[in-house]
């Protein structure tokens, strides 16, 4: 069985300042054996940690739109930031990838599109991140767990960690899988472990971020 988190963020985003091999030491000591590296406008730091990591890494990205961030999992190249939502997931899905809403309905961070427009993108929703660490109130969990009901899309979670301590906050219990169709498949039978992230881990990704502004 895997013990998986499917939202890390490595020193190749803006905000955070994890090197990968911080990531694959911290992984080590909880017992996370399966991660997908989801930084801010770049896989670069995905594919150089799955050629270090002794466990299975799944290259994504988490691509800014207008309308909000959506994420591309198992991709072989980077997708520009700044499309409109419609373009990002036709990119998504010309590498044959996966597209995975993450923290869709978070006030603060999830996607800013009303309900119609929200359902009308369901049929091209591959996954849906059930559970993010970093949400600081119980209702946008709620709400994708029961999109991702209504509409038979596998759930996933993960912690979002921008900092080694976050990462196995959060995690998805699941059998192996073999490639993109195979996950599917395993993520279906998975168990989801909730631990909520302190309210204080914003404001260390925040400084981050503004330490590399500067």
């Amino acid at each position: 069985m895997l013990k998986a988190d499917f939202h890390i963020h490595t020193a190749y985003s803006m905000d955070c300042a994890t090197s990968l091999e911080e990531i694959i030491s911290r992984c080590l000591e909880t017992g996370i054996n399966c991660i997908a590296v989801a930084d801010h406008d770049s896989i670069e730091g995905a594919l150089k940690i799955q050629s270090l990591s002794p466990f299975p890494v799944i290259v994504a990205e988490e691509i800014l739109t207008p309308h909000g961030e959506i994420m591309g999992m198992f991709l072989q190249e980077r997708i520009p930031s700044g499309l409109p939502i419609e373009q990002a997931i036709a990119h998504i899905k010309s590498q044959d990838a996966l597209v995975c809403l993450p923290h869709p309905f978070d006030t603060l961070r999830g996607l800013r599109l009303d309900g119609n427009r929200v359902e009308a993108l369901a049929e091209q929703i591959d996954i849906i991140e059930v559970f993010n660490a970093r949400c600081l109130l119980p209702r946008p969990s709620t709400k994708a767990r029961a999109f991702a009901r209504k509409y038979d899309i596998p759930g996933t979670a993960g912690s979002d960690a921008h900092s080694p301590d976050e990462i196995g906050s959060t995690y998805v219990e699941m059998p192996e899988f073999n490639g993109r169709d195979d996950f599917l498949r395993a993520l279906r039978q998975g168990k989801i472990s909730r631990h909520r992230s302190s309210p204080l881990v914003h404001f260390s990704s925040t400084w981050t971020k503004l330490k590399k502004s500067f």
